[in-house]
Order: C-alpha cells, then sequence, then structure tokens
C-alpha cells in the first residue's frame, strides 16, 4: 500500500467516526454543501387568485356551533364531491414520532433560519404559528410548510420567541403542541419585523401572567393555571373535531379570532386540538358571554364568500406547493395550495 492510499484511508476512517460520534454536526457539514432549495421556486405573483381556494370556499357549508366557556365554533363541512383521495400529510408531532422529520440550526446558526429535512416516505405539514422548541433559542414558523418525502435539507423561514437565551440546550428542535395565538398569527402572515413579534410575546407573557426568564413565549402554555384552562377546553367533548367537518370558524366571545379550514377531515381533526390550545389562549379568563350564533354565522359566510375570490400574493416556499397570502376585512390569510388542493387555510 503506497503512501498516499494509506494517507485517504485515514482520512475517510477519522471523518466516519466524526459522522457517528456527531451526527447533528455531521448534518451540518452534509447542509453546507447543497443549494438552497428555494432556489427553483417559480416567481412571486402580485395580485392574484387562486381557482383551487375559490373552489374549495364555495365547496364550504357550515355545519353545527359548540360552546364551551367564552369559546364557541361553527364546524366547516365540505360538499362532497368526487375525485382523487386526499393526499396522505402527517403532522409536525406524528412524524418526530417517527423519526422521520429533523428541525436543525444552520451550521452558522442564524436567528431566522433554520434546517428541516423529511427523511420519510410521506408529505408532513408544519403549520404557520408552530412553535419550535430546541436549538439555541425556540422559534415559531412563519408559513405553512409542506416537506415533500426525502426532501433533502431545506431552510426554513422562522422568528425567535425566546429572545434571552442564545445557547444550545439540545441540537433539534422539538415540538409540544404549541401553537402563537391568534393575534401573533395574523403577524407572521403580514411578515412583522422581529421586534414586533417580541412585542406580541412580551404582551401574551403580561396579560397571562406568566413571566420567563429568557422571554419564551413557551412559559405561557407552561404556566399550570393556563394548562388547567386549555386542559378543560380541548377535554370538553363538544369541543372535539365534529365527525366529518374539514376545519372550524373559531369566535371568543362575539369576536371571530380565526378560522382554519384543513383538505380532509382526518388532517383537520389531528391538527384540531394544537390550534383550539391557541385559541384558547385568547379565552383565558374570560367569563361565558352568550355568543349570538346568528351573527357568528352571517360573520363567517360572509368572511368565506370574500375571500372565494379575493387577490394576493402568490409564492413558492421551502416545501412542496405554493402560498397564496391575502389581506381581507383587516384580517391576513394564508392558502397552502397542492396539487389542486388547499391543504390548509387560514384566516385570523
Amino acid at each position: 500500500m503506497n503512501s498516499m492510499r494509506r494517507t485517504l484511508l485515514k482520512l475517510f476512517g477519522a471523518a466516519g467516526a466524526t459522522a457517528v460520534s456527531y451526527p447533528a454536526l455531521a448534518l451540518a457539514d452534509r447542509i453546507r454543501i447543497l443549494p438552497d432549495a428555494g432556489a427553483t421556486n417559480p416567481p412571486t405573483l402580485e395580485g392574484q387568485t387562486s381557482p383551487e381556494l375559490t373552489r374549495t370556499l364555495r365547496g364550504l357549508s357550515l355545519g353545527a356551533a359548540a360552546t364551551q366557556g367564552a369559546i364557541s365554533v361553527l364546524w366547516l363541512r365540505a360538499k362532497e364531491t368526487a375525485g382523487p383521495p386526499a393526499l396522505e400529510v402527517l403532522t409536525f408531532e406524528e412524524s418526530r414520532a417517527r423519526g422521520a422529520v429533523t428541525v436543525v440550526e444552520r451550521a452558522q446558526a442564524s436567528v431566522p433560519e433554520l434546517i428541516a429535512e423529511n427523511r420519510g416516505k410521506t408529505y408532513v405539514l408544519l403549520l404557520a404559528g408552530e412553535i419550535l422548541i430546541g436549538g439555541k433559542q425556540n422559534r415559531v414558523l412563519r408559513e405553512d410548510l409542506l416537506l415533500p418525502p426525502r426532501s433533502g435539507p431545506r431552510n426554513i423561514s422562522v422568528y425567535c420567541v425566546e429572545q434571552g437565551r442564545w445557547s444550545e440546550v439540545r441540537p433539534d428542535f422539538d415540538s409540544r403542541s404549541s401553537v402563537v395565538q391568534p393575534g401573533v398569527r395574523a403577524q407572521l402572515f403580514g411578515r412583522a419585523e422581529q421586534s414586533q413579534i417580541w412585542s406580541g410575546v412580551a404582551a401574551a407573557s403580561r396579560r397571562l401572567a406568566a413571566p420567563s426568564p429568557t422571554g419564551s413565549y413557551q412559559a405561557v402554555y407552561e404556566k399550570p393555571e393556563v394548562q388547567a384552562h386549555l386542559d378543560t377546553a380541548t377535554r370538553a367533548p363538544e369541543m372535539a373535531a365534529a365527525p366529518g367537518a374539514v376545519g372550524a370558524s373559531v369566535f371568543v366571545g362575539q369576536d371571530l379570532a380565526g378560522v382554519d379550514a384543513f383538505h380532509s377531515p382526518g388532517l383537520f381533526s389531528r391538527e384540531w386540538p394544537k390550534l383550539l390550545r391557541a385559541y384558547a389562549l385568547d379565552a383565558y379568563g374570560r367569563s361565558p358571554s352568550g355568543w349570538d350564533e346568528t351573527a357568528g354565522r352571517a360573520r363567517t359566510e360572509g368572511l368565506l364568500r370574500g375571500a372565494a375570490g379575493v387577490p394576493g400574493t402568490l409564492r413558492g416556499n421551502a416545501g412542496a406547493g405554493r402560498l397564496l397570502e391575502f389581506s381581507l376585512d383587516g384580517r391576513r390569510g394564508a392558502a397552502l395550495v397542492f396539487e389542486g388542493a388547499v391543504i390548509h387555510l387560514a384566516i385570523v
């Protein structure tokens, strides 16, 4: 064996040992040499409408109502239509449980970007507003992201929701089924400045009396009194997703807090508990208010009619499909469209 070959074998052996001992480092090294997944996205288009969104909204009807405390919901149902079966999609929690999805810091850590990879064989949906726990500081997803199977590492856009920490507590990010409140989600859809997100986190911490030494939004969810309130809301039988429902229009008191709809009842029923928890944060400390169902139905029907033809900005992101982002009646909305279907619509 010549000296050059011996040298190469030693180098390969050392690299393999490093990858075994430090998998997160090996992943970071791999990420550095991959091109940006968003580089091939189609151009951003302004003033666009979505025929998929129009068709989806015109196919929705309002179902039964349910009330628990200060929260009221109108279940959204889709009219029966012939077509291909719904795309199989996992939630972030489901994919994490399978070991399919990883979210880590970049090799050179950056506040507004992380790296996500789906190593599984099924699409994975990460929702705008989901709180990611770990890394150098907790983050929140800026936008819906549909990671395709075997995606490879993708740069994803995030905000910081833990201003006072920049030290690693774990190399990757986990989910605790936490989503920011509707008001903060609206800021995400509006591409707010980071300082506005921090202000929203601080306001939530003050209102719920849940201070954190690092300014962590997750501390709001971990306050015992808030946990008890959320448990009451999410375990109430009337708040369980109605059979066949694809979404919900949610009211806190008399105010329409937001609308979420998905492309299938199965996906909605699995995403609904964490969305309900976020809506329930707004209802914390509020007394039942005698919700006016007739007015709520009219308000929801008007919003859905308006959104059916609303123009907005159509763009791609690091995942599959395209996002239509729009404003309507002082609200922000986003629809993730893929293969002729609206995977998720949110209006807050």
